[in-house]
C-alpha cells in the first residue's frame, strides 16, 4: 500500500494555502515527498476558476472588501465558489502516474470519498449526471475544482458542513443557478462535530486511493505572514 501524508490545519488564508500547494506540488512532482492530503478550512474567500464566468459575481468587488471577503482568481478547473469557516477543504497532491493517468476517474473518485463520507453521517449523497460535486437530491453539499499539472493535482472539494450558506447568495455557485447548495448542518438540522468528519474524510480517502497516511501533522497558521509554520 502506497504511504502519504495528511496535513490538517487550522483556519488558513488562502492566499498561504495556495502558495503552500504550489510548492507541495513542485515537491511531489520531483519525488521530494509522497502523496499528500491537506484539510483545512479558510476565512471567508471566494474564487473564480480559470474557465469561470465574472458576471457570476453578484456582490460589488468594493463591498466584498468593505465585508473583509478576499477574491482570488485561480488557476484551477470550474466557475465561482465560496469558502469560509465550516467548510471543510481538501487538496490532494497525487501523482497520478501512481495511481492511474485518468482525470475523469480521479473527479469520480473524489465524488466517492466525500459520498461515503456522509453516509457515515447518515446522509445519502450522490452524483447528479453532467455535473462534478456531491449533491443531496438537487442541492450540492460539496463542490470540486482541480488542476491537474505532469499528472500530479493540485487545489480539490470544499465540504459544507457547519457552513453560514448566505455567503453563497452573492454568488451563482459554481455557475448553476437553478440548483441550491446545503450543509451537513441544514440537512441533519444540528451542528456537526468539524473534527469528526476531518477524520472520516482522511479515513475513507486513503480506503478510495488505496494509500496509507503514515504521516498525520496539524499545522499551525499565520494569517498576516507569508510561511506555514508546523506546531
Amino acid at each position: 500500500m502506497k504511504k502519504a501524508q495528511l496535513l490538517k490545519t487550522e483556519l488558513l488564508d488562502y492566499q498561504q494555502a495556495w502558495d503552500w500547494q504550489r510548492q507541495l506540488h513542485s515537491e511531489r512532482r520531483f519525488g521530494a515527498i509522497p502523496d499528500t492530503l491537506i484539510l483545512t478550512e479558510h476565512p471567508h474567500t471566494y474564487t473564480i476558476g480559470k474557465s469561470g464566468d465574472e458576471s457570476h459575481l453578484v456582490a460589488d468587488e468594493a463591498r466584498l472588501a468593505t465585508e473583509g471577503i478576499k477574491l482570488y482568481r485561480i488557476d484551477r478547473g470550474g466557475d465561482i465558489t465560496y469558502h469560509g469557516p465550516g467548510q471543510i477543504v481538501g487538496y490532494p497532491i497525487l501523482d497520478l502516474h501512481d495511481h492511474y493517468c485518468d482525470v475523469q476517474r480521479f473527479l469520480r473518485d473524489l465524488e466517492e470519498v466525500i459520498i461515503r463520507t456522509l453516509a457515515e453521517f447518515g446522509i445519502t449523497a450522490g452524483r447528479v449526471e453532467g455535473l462534478t460535486g456531491v449533491w443531496v437530491d438537487d442541492a450540492k453539499v460539496a463542490a470540486i475544482g482541480i488542476r491537474v499539472s505532469r499528472w500530479v493535482t493540485m487545489h480539490g472539494f470544499a465540504l459544507n458542513v457547519n457552513t453560514d450558506l448566505s455567503y453563497f447568495g452573492q454568488i451563482v455557485p459554481c455557475g448553476i443557478s437553478d440548483k441550491p447548495v446545503t450543509s451537513m448542518a441544514k440537512l441533519l438540522g444540528h451542528a456537526v462535530d468539524f473534527a469528526e468528519v476531518q477524520d472520516k474524510l482522511a479515513q475513507h480517502f486513503a480506503a478510495v486511493f488505496g494509500i496509507e497516511f503514515v504521516e498525520r501533522v496539524s499545522v499551525g497558521h499565520r494569517v498576516t505572514e507569508d510561511t506555514v509554520v508546523v506546531s
